[in-house]
């Protein structure tokens, strides 16, 4: 029952993307929806359940199985065996040197696939979460862009009417309209942009394709990035890719003492039998007249010690596997210290793109001054200043520019999002931040109507 507003929600969002040209959906839910049927995760959840039962095996070994098995049939000749009817039979291991080390082994791969599921988890959230602020940005940018393109088709416009009065050359009317083929063609590259993200998106949380847009009132806003110092670096766990490379590293190495305990250990195993014999169809009698007046019945029951003494290809296979977890261990050494490089490049990007943001930001504060400037001598108070007279072509520019630095501070925005983002898997925070929304958002948030 608890799986049914879940169901409902999907249902929802299904129904409304087929049946509208478009739909809106929220940050978290559709983070949450990629979540619950990206196949990574699937997979990633089958493997976990395969390494449990990996786990159960173990220690299953030392449970009896029980056996039974039987047939009815006649004979001539020589006996080839007991006239048996039937048989039950149980056995167990009862004692293994190399048991705990399988059991230990089995127990690193369980969590080597835990921490394999959290990582596919983390990358679905991380490809989800990008795309979302993609298409966001994308959306802004095409509205921001549909203005500039007006300005820039007013401005020609302009250009053309002083160009016809004689006020203004023919090269102007030239880059007037080439500044809004520039526009106009950057307009149709984010329309392309914003197609693709809203069909990875949709693909991402199993809907069809096309109609998905963005509520950027949804996003929310990043956590403090942990600090760049070398200390700091060190109080970060590892990721969970890192770890479960770690915990294969550790199910190689129990299997490699496991097959180094082999010889002079001895293993100890129960079994016991028993057997409905029958020997009216058979000359077994004949042959074995001892056996006339016995019972018909038969059971045995006891242990078997085993002790390996020499077993060369066994021995090879032992130096196989210590040099197969060497190996797998190195690996794992080598990539952690890969994912700590590509950390600390992220740690020191983060902070190189919150700086140009504030650039970005001082250049479009500037150019917002130069157009209000712009806009105050096309007034008649501000057009009796001592200052040169502005046009109605100045204005346009004046638009145009300011736009275009609006344009580069979404542009420096999402780049330093991403970089964060891409950051807080690394440092183990993705997850606490997507649960930390999901709890702060309210049920109704996951999908608004388009509006008419």
């Amino acid at each position: 029952m608890h799986r049914l507003p879940s169901l409902a929600v999907a249902v929802a969002l299904f129904c409304l993307a087929g049946a509208t040209a478009h739909a809106q959906i929220s940050f978290s839910s559709a983070i949450d929806l990629a979540l619950r049927g990206d196949p990574k995760i699937k997979a990633a959840q089958a493997n976990v359940q395969k390494a449990q039962a990996s786990v159960a095996a173990t220690r299953d070994a030392f449970i009896p199985s029980a056996t039974a098995r039987g047939g009815y049939g006649k004979s001539t000749g020589v006996p080839l065996s007991v006239p048996e009817v039937f048989t039950l039979s149980s056995q167990s291991l009862l004692f293994s040197f190399s048991q705990k080390d399988d059991e230990r082994a089995a127990a690193a791969g369980l969590a080597a696939a835990n921490f394999a599921l959290q990582d596919a988890r983390d990358q679905v959230a991380e490809d989800a979460a990008i795309t979302y602020l993609n298409l966001d940005n994308a959306e802004r940018r095409q509205a921001a862009m549909a203005q500039e393109y007006g300005y820039a088709s007013r401005l020609a416009a302009i250009v053309q009417e002083r160009l016809d009065a004689g006020r203004d050359s023919r090269i102007e009317l030239l880059q007037a309209r080439r500044t809004a083929a520039q526009i106009r063609l950057q307009q149709l590259q984010i329309e392309d942009e914003v197609a693709n993200y809203a069909s990875h998106l949709a693909r991402l949380m199993g809907l069809p394709d096309g109609g998905i847009t963005t509520v950027s009132s949804s996003v929310p806003s990043l956590p403090p990035m942990p600090e760049s110092s070398s200390k700091a670096s060190l109080d970060v766990p590892d990721s969970p890719a890192i770890r479960s490379a770690f915990a294969n590293a550790d199910v190689k190495q129990e299997l490699a003492f496991a097959d180094h305990r082999y010889r002079f250990r001895p293993q100890v195993s129960f079994g016991a039998t028993y057997s409905r014999i029958d020997t009216s169809q058979t000359n077994y009698i004949n042959y074995y007249p001892g056996f006339k007046g016995k019972s018909l019945n038969a059971a045995s029951i006891g242990m078997q010690i085993t002790l390996p003494l020499f077993d060369r290809a066994h021995d090879d296979l032992a130096h196989e596997s210590a040099a197969e977890a060497a190996r797998v261990r190195y690996e794992a050494e080598d990539q952690r210290n890969q994912f700590l490089d590509g950390r600390s490049r992220l740690q020191h990007s983060s902070r190189q793109l919150a700086a140009r943001i504030d650039l970005a930001q001082i250049d479009r504060d500037l150019a917002q001054q130069q157009l209000e400037i712009v806009l105050l001598q096309l007034t008649p108070e501000g057009s009796s200043s001592s200052a040169a007279p502005m046009t109605p072509k100045d204005e346009q520019n004046a638009r145009i520019q300011e736009r275009q630095k609006y344009l580069d501070l979404l542009d420096s925005e999402f780049q330093l999002q991403q970089v964060e983002i891409n950051l807080m898997r690394q440092t183990g925070q993705l997850e606490g931040w997507l649960k930390s929304i999901a709890s702060a958002s309210p049920p109704s948030e996951t999908v608004t109507p388009p509006k008419p």
